[in-house]
């Protein structure tokens, strides 16, 4: 059986005591072992890029930008290839691979940039004979943790921008998945990035308390859970690290009276069940104000049993398997928790029937939802839709706005005016106006609020050319050294 190894220093490393599984999602079958990283060789990655740093930091701006416009060049001409991986090993569907890939790519695109992104700022005469400049430069070793849903988006979130910067970094990504991040790790090779500069190891807990109490780790980007990222948040910043923490979410969509019920049973099909709900920016609550619920649901309901389930290679197949069967049993039961605590189950996934072992599950439709249920108070992170009814628009606001979470949220209307007010009060970080899942473009960045973000800076983007930099202001004087003197009061400006 293969083995997945550590890529550490430029090559794949480790004989590992410890190993973990790499299962096929569609099949059931384990494929491949993950090497499980001792602290030992998490501590010789961290070595490794402590080592690169100073020969990275110092390489120009445009010798970066050059090794970032090669690697989008390779990941475009490996595209197929690399959501061929993906596929194999988290289950999601070619065309979602292949999407989360493009989604990754633009970050690469942006971070391109760097140039006009690292610019400082320069006042001259701020006093007589004296200049202040400001200059941006690196933070020193990054450790990327990174989820099993995004094996290439997420890495290429964090990482394009972190070498852009001048940062070294070790990525740690999900031992559920963790080909597409050596796939990566040696496409940055291949465009001239030098060792150690991205290193990748494998690897639990272990491996990531390694990471987060190391003094030669500086900062720390992390994805994930809400209890892990608050975890992660609290230990590395406690050890003096720059943190951000990006948590779980509770995603609502809002249908209006006046909305176009078609397009909207659209969205939140695509919305709930794309890459079969293993989003963190999926919908998992459908908000119906007024009688928008009773022409919704049915109209929902009608498109779910058209949906293909099925093996992601299969070109047919719209959805395919959940990560684990762990996960999978998970998601199934609450479904059966909501029919108990008084929901409707309008459609009920688990009762489907898939040949093979694989790892799948039917997409369910739950009405009559209500805070206080588990349907609707956890992150369920599986293809299940719950409907919550509501009577005015001001209830839709205040339900979201109590809403532990604050990642995502949608509106779907025709009015101007309530979507303008809808987009004043929400307390989301990421809002869609008749668009399900407002995942940034590049140019801006990602991010949510609440229990969703443990940190100040979001992901990618502008704000991730702030978290990956420290500013340094530079004061300048050049006198005459026949004026100079012994002055010790406060300086001033004169």
């Amino acid at each position: 059986m293969a083995l997945i190894r550590h890529f550490v220093n430029g090559e794949e490393t480790g004989e590992p005591a410890r190993l973990g599984p790499v299962f096929d999602p569609a099949t059931g079958i384990r494929q491949h072992d993950v090497a499980l990283a001792s602290a030992a060789e998490t501590e010789a990655a961290i070595a490794a890029a402590k080592a690169a740093l100073p020969g990275w930091r110092a390489t120009s701006l445009t010798k970066r930008a050059d090794v970032l416009f090669r690697l989008r060049h390779l990941l475009t001409e490996r595209r197929a290839e690399l959501a061929a991986i993906v596929t194999s090993e988290h289950g999601k569907v070619l065309s979602d691979a292949a999407g989360e890939i493009g989604r990754g790519l633009e970050n690469v695109e942006f971070a391109s940039g760097l140039i006009d992104k690292l610019k400082g700022e320069y006042s001259e005469q701020v006093s007589t004979g004296i200049d202040v400049h400001s200059v941006k430069q690196p933070v020193g070793v990054v450790a990327c943790i990174t989820p099993f849903n995004f094996p290439v988006m997420v890495p290429l979130w964090m990482v394009a921008s972190a070498i852009a910067c001048g940062n070294t970094v070790v990525l740690k990504p999900s031992e559920k998945d963790p080909s597409a991040s050596v796939f990566l790790a040696k496409l940055f090779a291949e465009a001239g990035l030098p060792a150690g500069v991205l290193n990748v190891v494998h690897g639990d807990k272990e491996a990531v308390d390694t990471l987060l109490d190391s003094p030669d780790v500086s900062a720390v980007s992390f994805v994930g859970s809400t209890p892990i990222a608050r975890s992660i948040y609290q230990r590395a910043s406690a050890n003096g690290k720059r943190v951000q923490a990006l948590g779980g979410a509770k995603n609502h969509m809002v249908v209006l009276e006046d909305a176009d019920i078609e397009a909207a049973a659209d969205a939140a099909v695509s919305a709930a069940y794309g890459s079969a709900g293993e989003r963190c920016m999926a919908v998992s609550v459908l908000v119906a104000v007024g009688e928008a619920g009773d022409k919704l649901v049915p109209a929902i309901q009608r498109r779910l049993g058209a949906l293909a389930i099925g093996p992601g290679t299969d070109p047919a197949s719209e959805m395919g398997p959940l990560i684990t069967r762990e996960h999978r049993d998970k998601v199934a039961s609450y479904v059966a928790k909501a029919a108990a605590e008084g929901a409707t189950v309008v459609v009920d996934g688990t009762a489907q029937q898939f040949d093979g072992d694989g790892f799948f599950v039917g997409v369910s439709l739950v009405d009559d939802v209500a805070p206080g249920m588990a349907v609707y108070d956890d992150e369920i992170f599986g293809p299940v839709l719950s409907v919550v009814r509501v009577d005015t628009f001001d209830e839709a606001v205040a339900l979201i706005n109590a809403n532990p979470y604050g990642n995502g949220v949608a509106l779907f209307t025709r009015d101007g005016g309530a979507a303008r007010q809808f987009e004043f009060e929400i307390e989301v970080g990421m809002v869609g106006i008749n668009v399900p899942i407002p995942v940034p473009v590049g140019a801006y960045s990602f991010g949510g609020w609440k229990n969703s973000l443990f940190g100040d800076s979001h992901i990618y983007g502008p704000e991730s050319f702030h978290f990956y930099t420290r500013s340094k202001v530079v004061t300048t004087r050049w006198p005459d050294p026949v004026h100079s003197k012994i002055e010790l009061a406060f300086p001033g400006n004169s």
